[in-house]
């Protein structure tokens, strides 16, 4: 198997879709960094520390019998 177009047109399909890749992959990284950007300049958050299930000991969860 090899990897090169058979004809111009394959080509062309394929550079469109390398070029159509290249554009979503660089408009992705301009939405995160926008993102974290909005998190940071962000107030401090209220909650507590960690997740509220993180903090549940092993006694306090419900047993497969109940």
């Amino acid at each position: 198997m090899t990897d090169k177009p058979d004809t111009p047109s394959k080509k062309a399909e394929i550079d469109q879709r390398a070029k159509r890749r290249s554009e979503q992959l660089r408009a992705n990284l301009m939405r995160r960094k926008a993102q974290i950007r909005s998190r940071r300049s962000g107030a401090e958050d209220e909650r507590g520390e960690g997740l509220p299930a993180a903090n549940v000991s092993p006694k306090d969860e419900p047993s497969e019998t109940d």
